[in-house]
């Protein structure tokens, strides 16, 4: 039987998919944050408004992270990069930005429901970084510099 766990074409679809929903979020959020959430951004009072265009930052920033992430996984799968690439922390997922539940309640519907999905997202794909990390092997430098001088003479 099959370890699916470790199956790297299922793991392939997971980030696939992952990606495929990360660039049509990403697609969604451009188009109301840019266009049509404008007027509902006008509508709302000083602050509230600041605060929105602060929030379209931060779903940026998530989605952004995310789509950089799983482009990581995808050179990995593809062989175009080791796989341990995937723990220098340049390449890690990193921490999502905040958003206040109390200023979050304010915002029109489509904002809301914006934001939380960026969120949601960002927390799956941290879920599956941090598996990665536990699962990848932790490769001591001082033996990756003894290998490459055994395989250097």
């Amino acid at each position: 039987m099959a370890d699916h766990a470790h199956d790297p074409r299922l793991h392939r679809r997971l980030i696939d998919s992952f990606y495929t929903e990360a660039m049509v979020l990403a697609d969604e959020a451009r188009h109301y944050f840019d266009e049509g959430g404008r007027v509902e951004r006008e509508a709302l009072p000083p602050m509230e408004r600041v605060a929105f265009s602060c929030e379209s930052l931060k779903v940026t920033t998530r989605l952004m992270h995310v789509i950089a992430w799983l482009l990581t996984q995808r050179a990995i799968a593809a062989g175009e990069l080791p796989p341990t690439q995937a723990l220098d922390p340049a390449r890690r997922l990193g921490d999502a930005p905040t958003t206040d539940a109390g200023m979050l309640a304010r915002f029109p519907a489509q904002a809301r429901g914006l934001i939380a999905s960026s969120v949601d997202l960002h927390r799956r794909v941290a879920l599956l970084d941090a598996a990665h990390a536990r699962e990848m092997p932790v490769v001591s430098p001082a033996r990756s510099m003894l290998d490459r001088l055994a395989t250097a003479f």
